[in-house]
Formats: structure tokens, sequence, C-alpha cells
């Protein structure tokens, strides 16, 4: 069984049907015993960064959260789940992050783009992660976001997508995945990515 986060806000039942039409079982779960009978986590969102950590806190699910990636279980992060893995985020002050990924949150500066960054766009893979099995480089997912993740590490970078600057647009370290684009919401790929994730 999957367990898609439940923090309060975000596209949890667009994520839910997704996995759904793709055969998989994906439960809402707001508590910790639900993630630690879970066989995988997906932490999904479209939120400000301080509100979703805020709600991960409150309902205590900062340290299972750890716990589970920590003792290798399968986990996903989406747009919002992905900026929550690092340190520190710079949207709207300085608040810290899961501390996952070392690294930290900013949002785009280069002049002449649009912010926010929404609309397809491309994937430059960096690496063989397993969770892009099937997805052709240069495959096109949707976006929608005004801030992205700058990993410490370069090498967690699975994708890298270019708006005014390259960022990353995926990163995969051990058994966490995530991405900035939402698989949910682009089609072929984007499914193609959750049943990989399923199947992994």
């Amino acid at each position: 069984m999957i367990a898609i986060i439940d923090y309060g806000t975000g596209n949890l039942r667009s994520v839910q049907k997704a996995f759904e039409k793709i055969g998989a079982t994906a439960l809402i779960a707001t508590d910790p015993t639900s993630l630690r009978r879970a066989e995988k986590i997906v932490l999904p969102g479209v939120s400000a960064f301080k509100d979703a950590m805020d709600g991960l806190v409150q309902l205590g699910l900062v340290e299972t959260i750890k716990e589970q990636i920590a003792d290798g279980k399968p986990f996903l992060g989406i747009c919002i789940g992905l900026q929550l893995l690092f340190t520190k985020s710079y949207e709207d002050g300085e608040h810290d992050g899961l501390d996952v990924i070392p690294g930290e949150v900013v949002r785009f500066s280069s002049a002449g783009i649009k912010v926010p960054h929404m609309g397809w766009n491309g994937l430059q893979q960096k690496t063989g992660a397993p969770l892009l099995a099937g997805i052709p480089d240069g495959a096109h997912m949707y976006f929608a976001h005004s801030y992205h993740g700058v990993p410490a590490d370069s090498g967690v970078l699975a994708t890298e997508t270019e708006h005014g600057v390259r960022f990353a647009s995926s990163v995969w370290t051990g058994n966490v995945f995530a991405t900035q684009f939402h698989p949910e919401k682009s089609q072929r790929y984007g499914l193609r990515l959750l049943r990989n994730f399923v199947e992994a």
C-alpha cells in the first residue's frame, strides 16, 4: 500500500487518482502509524514551504518521515514535496526543511523569465535513476512553481530543466526520488514515472 501524506493542503486527490489509473492502491495518510505500515510513501503538494512544514509538524510526521527514509522505505516527493526535503527554504523568510537532501530552496531570479514557472518543459537526464526508466531524455513534464531546490551535492541531480537557469527538476538519492514537476499532471511520461515507483 502507498501512503499519500495529507498535511492540510495540496493536490492529494489528483495524485491518488493517477495511482488508481495505473492500478495501484494509494491511501491518504495523516498519522505516523499509517506511514510506518505503508510499503511506500508519497509527499505531494501545492503550498507555501512554511505552511507545508507547519502542517507536518502539527501532525507529528517530521520524525516519522525521516525515520522511514532512513529505514530505506521508497519515498517520492512531488513539487513542494521535493522542496521540503532540503535543508532550508527562503520562501517568505528563512525556514527549516526536513534536511534529507543538503541544500536550499530559492526563488527564480533571472531577468526576463516568467515567475511562476508554469507549463510544460523538458527534462535533461543526469543519471540512470530507476524511476526514469522508459522516459526519454528531453521528455516534457508539467511544472507550476516559483522556487526551486539547489542541492549542495550535484550528484543527487536526476534531471535538470532550463528556465532562465538550469535547475534541479528531480533529485535521487538511495530510496528517495523527488520531482519539481507534477507527474500526476504530466500525462504519458508522468504516469510512467509513477508506475516505475509502484514497481520499484
